[in-house]
């Protein structure tokens, strides 16, 4: 008995399954939140605030927050948020400080490559015998 089955006999060739390429997170609205607020509190039956979740796609967290953001007067609150920390408003100064940092550590460089350059002529200068003016001299 051969139990195999094709994706032909299954119907399934041709088919295109629609995937995202990365999901995003639902925004509402203020507007949309205190229409649905507005909903809520006019329910008085039980499950009729089941019905309004379940009809446009809520979770009862939702209400929690959004009731909570109403209630404390943020009307701010309703409106969609940025995720994550706040943006870190740069100090005037830090780009300066960055500059002066790397030129320092640039011109470090440039001392070390000159105080290296000066003592190969010391070494050249004895092997040859050359005699090199001291610093007092060159004045």
């Amino acid at each position: 008995m051969d139990f195999h089955v094709s994706t032909a006999e299954m119907g399934l060739v041709g088919q295109e399954t629609e995937v995202t390429a990365k999901a995003r997170r639902r925004q509402f609205t203020g507007e949309f939140k205190r229409k649905v607020l507005a909903e809520a509190d006019a329910c008085t039956k039980a499950g009729e605030i089941g019905a309004l979740l379940r009809r446009e796609g809520l979770y009862s967290s939702h209400l929690v927050e959004w009731r909570r953001a109403r209630d404390s007067g943020a009307l701010a609150g309703l409106a969609p948020r940025k995720r994550g920390p706040a943006a870190k408003v740069p100090h005037p100064l830090e780009r300066k400080v960055v500059e002066l940092v790397r030129d320092n550590a640039r011109l470090q460089r440039r001392a070390e490559r000159a105080e290296g350059l000066v003592e190969l002529q010391k070494k050249v200068s004895e092997l040859l015998g050359i005699q090199l003016p001291t610093p007092d001299e060159e004045r």
